[in-house]
């Protein structure tokens, strides 16, 4: 006597695991039980998902075993794989989306301290002009290059400072 059993089940589809419980519920009436699992799935969902049960003689299992669960269990088979899928994409999403928030973050920071940093300098400057310290108040000025948002306000102090402390040569007694 053959079997093609083991070589109906290699062709089916399936990525998982494929457990049979097979039991006797009367002489005549053989109940069984077709269960898919994957360990490499991380989402519980799967846990929920029922064994296929089938339940005849073994003259109709015989006939019929193979076109009953074929379609139940790859669908189950499949659903599991695309699980594991999407919770692989699931946490790359998460990951990328940390990477931005993170790298958003920075820049605002970097933003935040670039204009603290001019404003410091700018605040610097117009005491130094208070106290009539011209050379000190330009020099003091953050460079336009760093702040090129700012670049014609800082090249306007610059020449307005210059303006006062170069030497007249010709005012000279």
């Amino acid at each position: 006597m053959e079997a093609n059993f083991f070589k109906q089940i290699a062709q089916m589809d399936i990525d998982s695991r494929m457990m049979l419980t097979i039991s006797k519920a009367t002489d005549s009436i053989i109940i069984v039980s077709v269960f898919i699992q994957n360990d490499g799935c991380g989402d519980k969902a799967k846990n929920i998902i029922p064994p296929f049960n089938l339940k005849g003689t073994p003259h109709e299992l015989d006939a019929e075993f193979f076109g009953h669960i074929k379609k139940p269990i790859q669908a189950a088979s499949g659903l599991i794989s695309n699980m594991e899928s999407f919770m692989k994409q699931l946490e790359e999403a998460q990951k990328q989306s940390a990477m931005e928030k993170e790298k958003t973050d920075n820049e605002k920071k970097e933003c935040e301290e670039k204009d603290k940093k001019y404003k410091a300098a700018m605040l610097k400057a117009d005491g130094l002009e208070k106290e009539s310290k011209y050379r000190e108040a330009w020099t003091a000025l953050p460079k336009a290059a760093d702040h090129p948002e700012h670049a014609e306000t800082i090249r306007k102090r610059q020449t307005d400072f210059a303006m006062k402390f170069q030497p007249e040569f010709f005012d000279q007694e």
